[in-house]
């Protein structure tokens, strides 16, 4: 079995720090969007949940195909 090469660790803190900004960034501002929604048609509370809900996942799905790139061009294995 091939042994792992080590780990580039200017990357990793690199990728880490991407995906706490990027990650904040994209799930907050997907949040902030579902609620706004809710209240600009004045949905109930738990349609306006639900709204805020699957725009959270739509910006977990965003930032995971983003950090997949970033990983892609920065890799953390030398």
């Amino acid at each position: 079995m091939p042994e792992k090469k080590p780990i580039n660790w200017t990357n990793a803190r690199t990728l880490a720090a991407l995906a706490i900004l990027v990650g904040t960034e994209l799930v907050g501002a997907s949040w902030a969007a579902g609620w706004a929604l809710g209240g600009l048609f004045q949905l109930g509370a738990g349609w306006a949940r639900a709204i805020e809900l699957a725009f959270v996942a739509i910006g977990f799905f965003g930032l995971y195909y983003f950090m997949r790139t970033a990983i892609a061009h920065e890799p953390v294995r030398r």
